[in-house]
């Protein structure tokens, strides 16, 4: 269930407020510019009250389905040290959306991995929407140097 448009505003604007370059979406979303990375963000009724907000960082990482179960070994070893979030890897809809062009034919292109977040917030007062903006700031640093460290060191994404 998404929330009204106002707490979706509310956040948007937080953000904003804080450096963010946020802009809302139809179908109560956003989308948030940070530097060079752009994360989805989702809003939802808590089940207890409060509002849920979800993170969704594109990484710009493809897998084909042939290395999917070297990927995921790795993938689950690397979650365990985030604090902030967690990689998932994602079926593509459409083959065309998987950009930048690696030199691979696009059937083989059939996985995304994303980073992916969640945070409760009780309510959308300043210091819980300043909590969101941390959290946020955290989360893509946490993905994108952990993605960066597995790909240009030496160990590669595998177990």
């Amino acid at each position: 269930m998404t929330l009204p448009a106002s707490a979706l505003e509310q956040v948007v604007s937080a953000l904003s407020a804080h450096g963010h370059q946020a802009e809302q979406l139809e179908g109560g979303a956003a989308l948030i510019q940070c530097g060079e990375h752009q994360v989805a963000l989702f809003t939802s009724d808590g089940e207890y009250g409060g509002v849920v907000v979800r993170l969704h960082l594109n990484l710009d990482l493809y897998v084909e389905e042939e290395a999917l179960p070297d990927i995921l070994m790795g993938i689950n070893l690397m979650n365990q040290g985030f604090d902030y979030g967690h990689l998932v890897v994602d079926p593509l809809d459409d083959v065309e959306d998987a950009e930048p062009d690696f030199g691979l034919p696009p059937e083989n292109l059939t996985f995304a991995v994303l980073g992916r977040a969640a945070l409760w917030l009780p309510n959308l007062e300043a210091p819980e929407l300043r909590r969101l903006t941390a959290h946020l700031d955290h989360f893509i640093q946490e993905m994108t140097e952990a993605i960066e460290q597995t790909l240009h060191g030496s160990r590669g994404l595998s177990a």
